[in-house]
């Protein structure tokens, strides 16, 4: 009798511990789901806080950007819109073209724009006109779409790209015309400076293909183009000025941003400019095409923009955006 009971009582002792064991085990269980349930909360709030931080300094930059913008567009357009840049900047042009070609005498031969393969020379001189053309025409509808022109309005400021575009490829054709007329393709003989008459009705351009030696009249069109251009992009861009001056609520960071692009574009020009009559000079190919960019400039918008609407002329830079009296008032 005394060994049953014993084998009873240890049974019922185990059984307890089980029961105790089980009990502890989901306590614990408990303890664990909660308290990864409050590292989750913990780990959510802590994003929410990064979120919000990274959003509020994203503002901040957003708007310290905005007014270098603001501040550096105001600068440009006042000083580009000033009677001294606007009415002499065909001075400065001349006066680069004419001293421009002395800094030859102390440029390094070995530089890397004295390269004609050189990256700048290939990417933006060959496609001059197709970069002024992009970036005017978005200055010019971004500014009228800001002052709200009329469809017609806007339609003839565009008209001043297209009638420079056409007016450098009559250039183009009409030049590249008469240095084949009034040149003659060479063939140098071999290890002698004597040359060969080879072909008179030869052009230009297939007498270089066939490495051969071009003889004649030249014109730098190069030079031509990036003056034109220089000169279209100040008249276009001189009216921003006085339209900030005026206007009531501050233009757009987009038209802005074109602004300052068309500014980069100007300086890019000047300095190619600079280098290609520092580097590779060019009498008087170079001040030939200088002189007729400036003649296009000077015909076009100091001459025919300026007659009335109904002699079908394109409207000048800023018309629509001015009174009658302002527009008589900007320099000429």
């Amino acid at each position: 009798m005394d060994t049953k009971s014993k084998e009873e009582e240890n049974t019922l002792i185990q059984k307890l511990l089980n029961v105790s064991s089980g009990g502890q085990m989901d306590m614990d269980l408990k303890t664990e789901n909660s308290s990864n349930g409050f590292s989750t909360q913990i780990n959510l709030e802590k994003l929410q806080k990064m979120a919000a931080e990274l959003i509020l300094l994203g503002r901040f930059l957003v708007r310290l950007l905005n007014a270098a913008l603001v501040f550096v567009t105001n600068l440009l357009a006042r000083m580009l819109g000033s009677k001294l840049v606007r009415g002499h900047f065909h001075l400065m042009l001349s006066a680069l073209l004419l001293f421009g070609p002395v800094l030859s005498l102390w440029v390094p031969k070995y530089s890397i724009f004295a390269n004609s393969n050189n990256y700048l020379y290939r990417k933006f001189l060959k496609s001059t006109w197709g970069w002024t053309c992009i970036f005017s025409g978005s200055f010019i509808l971004l500014l009228s779409i800001s002052a709200r022109h009329p469809r017609s309005l806007l339609l003839r400021h565009l008209s001043r790209i297209v009638v420079v575009g056409l007016l450098l490829c009559v250039c183009h054709r009409l030049l590249t015309l008469l240095e084949d007329a009034s040149g003659t393709c060479y063939e140098p003989l071999k290890g002698s400076s004597v040359q060969l008459l080879l072909h008179e009705d030869c052009t230009k351009l297939s007498c270089l293909r066939a490495n051969m030696v071009w003889r004649g009249y030249e014109v730098s069109q190069d030079v031509l183009i990036v003056c034109l251009c220089c000169l279209l992009l100040v008249e276009e861009m001189s009216v921003f000025g006085p339209y900030l001056a005026q206007t009531k609520m501050s233009p757009g960071a987009p038209l802005r941003l074109i602004f300052l692009l068309c500014v980069v574009l100007l300086s890019l020009w000047m300095f190619l400019l600079l280098c290609l009559l520092a580097h590779f000079p060019k009498f008087p190919a170079q001040h030939l095409g200088g002189a007729l960019g400036y003649l296009g400039w000077r015909g076009l918008y100091q001459g025919w923009y300026r007659l009335k609407p109904s002699w079908g002329c394109p409207a000048l830079p800023g018309e629509g955006l001015f009174t009658t009296t302002d527009i008589h008032k900007q320099p000429q």
